[in-house]
C-alpha cells in the first residue's frame, strides 16, 4: 500500500495510547483513516478528518460497515478472545492486509518467557491471521515507557517515595510514539508484508533507574524503596486480575540481573534513533506533577 492508495485504513483501539497516535501519523501521510469506536462519546477526541464507525470486537458482524471498502486494518485486540476467529474471518473477507499489535512472546529472553495469558492470546490471533491468508505484519513492542504513568505517577505527584518490587529488574522501555510511527509506516508503505518486528527502546534500565530518570526530568530526586512481591499482590488486589499480577512479578523476577532485550528495529524502519526513556520522561514531565 502507498500513501496514494485511496483505500482507507481502519484503526481499532483508535482512542488508545498507540491507536490515537497511529491515526495522526496516517493522516500526516495523506492516508484516509477510519476509526472503530465502541462508545460513540469517545469519538470526540479524534480529528475531524477521521471517519468514525461504531463497532465492537465482541460483536463481529458490527465490524462489517467499517471494513467495507477499507484497504487495511490496524488490529489492536481489546476484547476477550472468544470472538477472535470470527473477527479475523471478517477481516479476511473485506481487506487485503492487517498490521497486528502483538507482544514479544517468541523472544528468547527470560522476561518474555514467563506464563502470560495475554501473550497466549496474541499467539492464537497470529495463527488465525496466518490461516486466513491475510497479508500481515506483526508488531511486537516490549515494555511501554508510558506504563510508568500508571505505576509511579500517583506517588510522584504526591511527593512520596516510589515503592515497587524488583527494583533491579531491567527493561528497555519503548516510546509509544515510536511504536505508532512504525505501525503507520508498515501500514502506508510497501515492503513490510510478512514482517515480524520486535520494538524496544535503545537502552536497558532497571526500575530504580527509570524512576531516577523521571526525577531528573522533574529536577528533583525521587526516593525508591523495594517492595516485596507479597506486598505488591496485596496492594494490587482489585486493580488488576491476579493472573496479571503474577505474570508481572514472574517477568520482573526473571529480569533481575539480565540486561534487557534491545533491538535496533525502530531505527531500521524509521531511519531515526528511537527515543530514550529519559527523553520520554522529559517530554511527559507535566504528567508527574501535582494536579496532573
Amino acid at each position: 500500500m502507498s500513501p496514494t492508495d485511496i483505500s482507507p485504513v481502519l484503526v481499532t483501539g483508535a482512542t488508545g495510547r498507540i491507536g490515537r497516535i497511529v491515526i495522526d501519523r496516517l493522516l500526516d501521510s495523506g492516508v484516509p483513516v477510519r476509526a472503530l469506536i465502541r462508545r460513540p462519546e469517545a469519538a470526540a477526541v479524534l480529528p475531524a478528518k477521521v471517519e468514525v464507525f461504531a463497532g465492537d470486537l465482541t460483536v463481529p458482524e458490527s465490524l462489517d460497515p467499517a471494513l467495507d471498502g477499507a484497504g487495511a486494518v490496524f488490529l489492536v485486540w481489546t476484547a476477550p478472545p472468544q470472538t477472535a476467529a470470527a473477527v479475523v474471518e471478517r477481516l479476511a473477507a473485506h481487506v487485503r492486509r492487517v498490521v497486528f499489535l502483538s507482544s514479544p512472546h517468541r523472544t528468547p529472553h527470560p522476561f518474555f518467557q514467563q506464563p502470560n495469558p495475554m501473550a497466549a492470546m496474541h499467539a492464537d490471533i497470529e495463527r488465525l491471521i496466518a490461516a486466513a491468508g491475510l497479508a500481515s505484519t506483526i508488531i511486537r513492542p516490549g515494555m511501554f515507557a508510558s506504563n510508568s504513568l500508571a505505576w509511579w505517577a500517583p506517588a510522584i505527584r504526591k511527593g512520596e517515595l516510589v515503592r515497587w518490587p524488583y527494583g533491579a529488574a531491567e527493561a528497555a522501555p519503548v516510546d509509544d510514539r515510536d511504536v505508532a510511527a512504525v505501525v503507520a509506516r508498515t501500514l502506508c508503505q510497501d515492503g513490510y508484508v510478512g514482517g515480524d518486528y520486535v520494538l524496544t527502546g535503545p537502552e536497558s534500565l532497571t526500575h530504580a533507574a527509570q524512576v531516577g530518570a523521571i526525577g531528573d526530568a522533574l529536577g528533583r530526586q525521587i526516593a525508591f524503596e523495594e517492595m516485596t512481591p507479597d506486598e505488591f499482590r496485596s496492594l494490587s488486589e482489585g486493580a488488576a486480575p491476579a493472573s496479571v499480577i503474577d505474570m508481572l512479578l514472574a517477568c520482573w523476577s526473571a529480569a533481575v540481573g539480565q540486561p534487557a532485550y534491545v533491538t535496533s528495529t525502530v531505527a531500521e524502519i524509521l531511519g531515526t534513533a528511537p527515543r530514550t526513556f529519559r527523553q520520554w520522561a522529559t517530554d511527559h514531565a507535566a504528567a508527574f506533577t501535582q494536579g496532573s
